[in-house]
């Protein structure tokens, strides 16, 4: 490489770093909303005593029976008044006195609901004098690492690399066509691979820093553990941020507008932020969808890194979240270089 070749490509990517660190927008998503949504989540999912559950009796003996127990809040009301609760969300449950016995009026989907099923129903048998056959103890355990927040800090952390690489990408690239920039820029000495190559760099540079402010004030704010090698976290960190520039790439190798590469965006994101696990885990959807779920990038990116940093996985034991990684940075790039747009 000459040294005329060195200074364009130090020129281009200090320019592309100088002209993000001047959006304000672009400081705020990719720096500042992980953090205030990691506060977010872990203030709402903070540990905290178990949740008083309103139910509703049709007896004021069935209320007595169920006020016996620590967590529910009993309320006696007829049942036309309990089945409007219910409608409304009041109540969580409502416990109707028959001849033949106790009828649970209920919504099943609701799980603060099934949970007052099971209360109301030992609070009542108790209640009736049943005993039970083995005496139980209770042993709370609260482990790090298996907290709400310590599983969602990954998830965040791969879907701001997700949204700052393809955004990081695409709007540059893009706001440059329409300014008539990349027109210029392809008339100029410059190789056109250095124009790619100075996004990249970019892209590297900003990537040290938003990982390291994001999980080191996951780290030192909520206690989240990083059990894996740090260099195994980077370099996973590394190849995410790669997989998705080189998506982010591809979506702006053709877009005129600035609209255009928006709608292009979402589209590809979206379908991510839903299937992806980013705040719960993406086992949840049925298993017909599963090889696609599986497929997805940031499925992978957030695979491995809830492996890392909570498992204390190895890269040696993630290949298959790794290649599909690699492979979303492969393909996408030789597209890419293929299709692009320089007019």
């Amino acid at each position: 490489m000459s040294r005329l070749d060195e200074s364009s490509l130090y020129q281009l990517t200090s320019t592309r770093f100088r002209l993000f660190l001047r959006e304000p927008e672009a400081i705020f998503w990719v720096f500042i909303f992980p953090i205030l949504l990691a506060v977010g989540l872990g203030i709402a999912f903070r540990n905290r005593p178990a949740d008083v559950l309103p139910v509703g009796a049709t007896t004021s003996q069935l209320t007595q029976a169920l006020a016996a127990d620590k967590g529910l809040n009993a309320t006696t009301m007829d049942e036309e008044v309990g089945t409007h609760a219910l409608a409304i969300g009041t109540i969580d449950l409502l416990a109707i006195q028959r001849q033949d016995g106790v009828v649970y009026k209920y919504d099943n989907t609701n799980p603060d609901a099934r949970a007052a099923r099971l209360l109301a129903e030992r609070a009542i048998q108790t209640a009736a004098g049943r005993r039970d056959a083995i005496d139980s103890q209770t042993e709370l355990v609260q482990e790090t690492g298996a907290r709400y927040i310590d599983f969602v800090v990954p998830g965040l952390l791969g879907m701001n690399l997700m949204g700052s690489a393809i955004w990081g990408m695409g709007f540059a690239i893009v706001e440059a066509r329409q300014k008539k920039l990349l027109k210029r820029m392809v008339a100029s000495p410059m190789p056109r691979w250095q124009y790619m190559a100075s996004f990249i760099l970019s892209r590297l540079l900003m990537l040290v820093i938003e990982v390291v402010v994001f999980v080191g004030f996951a780290r030192l704010a909520f206690g989240v553990p990083i059990r894996g090698s740090l260099i195994d976290l980077g370099v996973i960190c590394l190849i995410t941020s790669l997989a998705f520039s080189s998506l982010g790439l591809l979506i702006a190798s053709r877009a005129k507008t600035m609209e255009a590469a928006s709608g292009l965006m979402n589209l590809v994101m979206l379908p991510m932020w839903i299937l992806s696990g980013v705040f719960f885990s993406a086992t949840r959807f049925p298993a017909a969808i599963q090889p696609l779920v599986r497929a997805l990038p940031l499925t992978a990116a957030i695979d491995a890194l809830r492996s890392n940093m909570l498992q204390g996985i190895g890269l040696s034991h993630l290949l298959m979240p790794v290649t599909i990684l690699l492979a979303w940075l492969v393909v996408p790039f030789a597209v890419t270089m293929k299709i692009f747009r320089w007019r």
